[in-house]
């Protein structure tokens, strides 16, 4: 009897302590295990204006690039600006040589003077060729005069008739070729005014004041026309050259007020306007594309190519229900969000609108303010899921 009492109290131990264990590992399995709750934070959709803010990457760049180089292919004989000088409309910034064109010129100068020798020789021949034809025709009435008293034959009096005739074709004879010579005279001179003139476009002269950016060709280097030796662009006229996310580009026009941070300037702010922005976008990467101007320029100019981070801040919206970014989730390719009623998840298709630079977002559709949904999880969360709701995010100071 004794050790029948001793079996079954062991036999009692046993199990009471594997209960024990049981109890503890199902306690621990609910408490912090698989089956625990899930830590989340909670946030109240709230009816706010949002004053949406729209960020973008953009490049410092020049409205105008104006490239300076020959009309005539050619060798360069001097430049004389550096890349970061400053110059004004009108300064010859370099040079062609010229070869031989100067003594084209002296050859075509001379030939000119020869031309109008010989206009002077044709008005010679013009005078000379009057004066014959004054004599001839004095001769010719003379000898009418004379056969009418039949002083002279007929054969007499028609030779000098015809001698008047002769020296009256001499004489325009001389007056179309004093047309021809003074037509040669204009001609000569024509091509010597050409010659002037690309005499005068071996200099290489700046069109506007600006800065020169860039020196693409050194003395001695043989270029060709259209070639591009020396760059300008204009101060007033640089400008960052923003693209834009076409989901987030609502309310954007030009006019807005606009904030550029110069990567070489980390941390400094500069105020700038929205010029204007491309009727064409990016269909590849969906970004619109804007011009963005300094209001003040920085001194000095940041470098042409330069990132700048731009930020523009479109008119205030109407208040509309509106959530922190962070309770934004996307389950099953669907953007909504976790909403928390008497303690049970419900998960809520949502269509969200403008974003500020705090985070809020605008939800046009899907919530209608007052909800409470979950702004951070310890995990994901399914429709089934325990939640534990805390005042802050777990291992982040209160």
């Amino acid at each position: 009897m004794n050790r029948f009492l001793t079996i079954h109290g062991r036999t009692l131990l046993l199990a009471g302590f594997l209960l024990i264990l049981l109890g503890a590992f199902s306690f621990t399995l609910l408490r912090s295990g698989p089956l625990a709750p899930v830590p989340v934070t909670l946030a109240t959709v709230e009816l706010r204006e949002i004053t949406p803010a729209l960020f973008g990457i953009g490049t410092v760049e020049a409205q105008f690039v104006h490239k300076i180089g020959p009309t005539l292919a050619g060798r360069l004989q001097h430049i004389d600006v550096q890349p970061g000088d400053q110059v004004v409309a009108g300064q010859v910034v370099g040079g062609m040589d010229p070869v031989d064109l100067d003594d084209r010129i002296s050859a075509q100068g001379a030939t000119i003077s020869r031309a109008q020798a010989a206009v002077l020789a044709v008005e010679a021949n013009i005078r000379e060729a009057d004066t014959r034809k004054t004599f001839a025709k004095t001769q010719a009435e003379r000898y009418q005069q004379l056969l009418a008293v039949h002083s002279v034959s007929k054969e007499a009096t028609d030779i000098k008739q015809q001698d008047y005739h002769v020296a009256e074709a001499s004489l325009a004879a001389a007056r179309a070729n004093l047309e021809v010579a003074r037509q040669e005279v204009r001609r000569l001179q024509a091509e010597r005014d050409a010659l002037l003139r690309q005499r005068n476009n071996l200099h290489l002269i700046a069109p506007v004041s600006g800065l020169v950016t860039r020196r693409d060709a050194d003395p001695g280097t043989t270029v060709v026309p259209g070639q591009a030796v020396v760059e300008i662009v204009e101060p007033a006229n640089i400008r960052v050259t923003v693209r834009f996310d076409q989901q987030r580009a609502l309310g954007l026009k030009a006019g807005l007020e606009a904030q550029i941070v110069l990567r070489s300037l980390a941390g400094e702010k500069l105020a700038g306007r929205v010029e204007r922005l491309e009727p064409i976008a990016d269909a590849i990467t969906e970004e619109i594309v804007g011009k963005v101007t300094f209001k003040q320029l920085p001194h000095p100019l940041p470098p042409l190519g330069e990132l700048a981070e731009v930020t523009v801040f479109p008119v205030p919206l109407k208040a509309m229900p509106a959530v922190h970014n962070a309770s934004l989730q996307r389950v099953a390719g669907q953007l909504g969000v976790w909403t928390v009623s008497e303690g049970r998840l419900r998960f809520i298709k949502v269509k969200t609108g403008a974003a500020d630079l705090d985070g809020w977002v605008q939800i046009i559709e899907g919530l209608g303010g007052g909800e409470r949904v979950v702004m951070y999880s310890k995990k994901a969360l399914q429709a089934n899921s325990r939640i534990k709701p805390v005042e802050h995010k777990p291992g982040t100071p209160l």
